[in-house]
């Protein structure tokens, strides 16, 4: 069996970290705490005031997803790929979610471009490893295809993006009675970001196709769970660690 694609990511920007109070933190780790997809975060958006800006900063990081906190008391946020604005993403709302937490400031909800996003935490926020919970709309993760491929050793198979254009989710159940399912995420933007470690908009994609809960083991050892409501929407929920020093 060939080793998943390890995802890029990006060393030595301490300056940036410093100019914009950047904060680093991994998203959906795995029950041993490793994976996890970086994500950076700019608490004080007022700090990269225009999209131009920001689209430079978060391309210079090299991470899949780069926030900026517009506004802490509603919430406001906006997310950067390298390369796009995104108006949803999921490890990004986890993780801000996070780290809000950790700065003292838990959010009810999170308010990305696409619409209010619900938070819930798990725990007293005192482990690292307690799960926080987003929930999203089918329709706002949209244009992301999903393909089965018939046993996780074919998913880990792959030594990189299988030939087409668009993002592409490939998965296999590992069990499907308990609902645990082996992936892994391919943006194919061509920016740079050959694979994501760790993706929520992917996850919430396929627990919409599938219609029920999921425990999903994505990238080298990223784990993503899934609860559908009967509202429409869909909670992902995952533990995050620091990257850099915890606030």
């Amino acid at each position: 069996m060939t080793a998943p694609h390890t995802p890029h990511t990006p060393q030595g920007h301490a300056p940036h970290a410093e100019r914009h109070d950047l904060h680093v933190v991994r998203v959906f780790c795995g029950p041993d705490g490793q994976g996890g997809n970086p994500l950076g975060v700019v608490p004080n958006g007022a700090a990269v005031p225009d999209q131009a800006a920001r689209r430079a900063l978060a391309a210079d990081l090299g991470f899949s997803e780069t926030v900026f906190i517009d506004d802490m008391d509603s919430g406001r946020l906006d997310i950067h790929t390298p390369s796009v604005r995104l108006p949803f993403a999921g490890h990004p709302l986890v993780g801000t979610a996070w780290l809000l937490r950790h700065l003292g400031r838990p959010a009810a909800v999170l308010r990305p471009p696409a619409g209010a996003v619900p938070v819930t935490y798990d725990g007293s926020g005192a482990d690292e490893g307690d799960a926080v919970w987003v929930r999203g709309r089918p329709e706002w993760s949209a244009g992301r295809r999903t393909e089965e491929y018939a046993t996780p050793a074919d998913v880990d198979a792959l030594d990189g993006p299988p030939p087409g254009e668009g993002p592409l989710y490939v998965w296999a159940w590992r069990d499907r009675t308990a609902g645990t399912v082996r992936a892994r995420y391919f943006p194919r933007r061509g920016d740079g970001i050959v694979e994501d470690e760790a993706t929520g908009a992917a996850a919430l994609t396929l627990t919409h196709e599938l219609g029920r809960a999921l425990d999903i083991r994505q990238g080298t050892g990223s784990r993503i769970r899934t609860r559908p409501y009967p509202d429409g929407t869909i909670a992902l929920g995952g533990s995050v660690r620091p990257v850099t020093p915890r606030p």
